[in-house]
């Protein structure tokens, strides 16, 4: 009875393991090794609704969508009626019928959504595009902003429409751009009900150098911004004046970025 009882706490701590790895392998978009170690999972557990799950999506994620399709539609069997199941199932249906056999495939850098306190941010995007090009993408593909008067659009680098970001992080980038800070774009998360993008500050406008890009309440601080009626109404080629940047310096003059130097006592030493 004991031997029997060490048997089975080994063979349970085995698959923990197992588990964990295919966890963190998931985590870290190895899509490749996340395959590898819930296909043995699956050798000991044919029931392993997870295990399935997580094949479909390393798989899908991989690009092999015929792949996704049968190990979602095992995991229905064993669990029917699952929202995440079906969703999943119905992207895959909209990329067959628009003759797409197979996503984009990024080879995703682990350390890409590090989050960088004022440098970076994650973002739940409004007004979705189409469910036909939101099935088509990846965790860790490159999309791009596209600023207009009222919002800053978010588009593949198809110039295929995905979101828009929420107003208060539009109406702050859309002046960071103008005085010349350059930001990346990355899709964090993807459904065809919601797209989630990475937000990173890739080069600091002189101009803005003061400001975070992304302070920690970007809302609470947005409320008194004059810059807003006076912004909206210029054309979107229209260059950013000094008068607009005095009027967010005004706005936002608690959110000055401690970078160990006033840029200003910088300009006098050069002055001197």
């Amino acid at each position: 009875m004991d031997n029997l009882k060490y048997t089975l706490k080994n063979l349970m701590d085995k698959s923990l393991r197992l588990e964990n790895k295919a966890i963190d392998a998931a985590i870290q978009s190895n899509w490749k090794e996340a395959i590898s170690l819930n296909e043995l999972i699956l050798k000991t557990d044919k029931k392993n609704v997870d295990a399935y799950l997580r094949l479909g999506f390393a798989h899908l994620q991989n690009g092999q969508i015929q792949m996704a399709k049968k190990y979602y539609k095992k995991a229905l069997i064993l669990q029917p009626g699952s929202y995440v199941i079906t969703e999943n199932l119905e992207r895959i249906k909209i990329l067959e019928t628009k003759k797409i056999k197979q996503i984009k495939n990024v080879n995703l850098n682990p350390y890409l959504f590090l989050d960088m306190p004022g440098k970076t941010k994650t973002v739940t995007l409004v007004n979705c595009g189409q469910k036909s090009i939101l099935a088509k993408l990846a965790i860790g593909q490159e999309i791009d902003l596209f600023v207009k008067k009222r919002k800053v659009e978010v588009r593949t680098l198809d110039k295929e429409y995905i979101g828009s970001l929420p107003d208060d992080i539009s109406k702050r980038l859309k002046i960071f751009i103008k005085a010349g800070s350059e930001f990346k774009c990355f899709v964090k998360e993807a459904s065809l009900k919601q797209t989630v993008v990475f937000l990173k500050e890739e080069k600091k406008g002189k101009r803005v150098a003061k400001y975070a890009s992304f302070p920690v309440n970007i809302q609470s601080n947005l409320q008194n911004i004059s810059v807003k009626d006076d912004y909206e109404g210029k054309d979107e080629d229209e260059e950013l004046t000094n008068n607009d940047l005095e009027k967010l310096a005004e706005s936002l003059g608690e959110e000055k970025v401690d970078l160990g130097y006033d840029p200003e006592d910088k300009d006098e030493e050069r002055e001197d």
